[in-house]
């Protein structure tokens, strides 16, 4: 008896996108000036370097919406984007129904570049999806790290 194929497939934003004010912008600036002048005055001239670049990129990375990407929960395993990581490349799942910005699916790795995917779900299909994931991965009692939970309220 062969199991019948099922896949879930949906489109999200790659991450959350906060519109920042000119303020955040400006704070940021004043942050990375003082940051670089003091590393300056202690003649670290390349993290002063470093510090003005690293201010560029963020708020360059600020402007920019996110793209928007494909996932699927199936048979086989769980796809974000061009990636299909294999139920054997997965530890463990969680849905946490309670995160402020709607349903979300955390998934451990056992890739140690990728501890930790997180993944949004649209909320007409949380319980198909984790009818099919349960059935494949044991769950646990996984979270968000507390540094990107800051990094979202921040506006990153």
């Amino acid at each position: 008896m062969s199991e019948v194929l099922k896949a879930i497939s949906w489109e999200a934003p790659e991450h959350r996108h906060i519109d920042n004010s000119s303020d955040w912008f400006w704070v940021l600036g004043i942050i990375a000036i003082c940051g670089a002048v003091a590393a300056f005055l202690f003649g670290n001239f390349l993290f002063a370097l470093v510090i003005l670049l690293g201010a560029g990129v963020v708020s360059l990375r600020a402007i920019k919406p996110p793209k928007v990407v494909s996932f699927m929960v199936g048979n086989r395993g769980v796809r974000l984007g061009d990636k299909l990581l294999p139920y054997s490349n997965l530890e463990s799942y969680r849905v946490d129904e309670d995160d402020p910005f709607g349903p979300t699916l955390l998934l451990k790795t056992k890739q140690i570049h990728m501890p930790l995917l997180t993944m949004p779900l649209p909320e007409e299909y949380v319980d198909e999806i984790e009818d099919l994931l349960r059935d494949r991965l044991p769950e646990e009692d996984l979270e968000e790290p507390l540094a990107h939970k800051l990094l979202e309220l921040l506006g990153f």
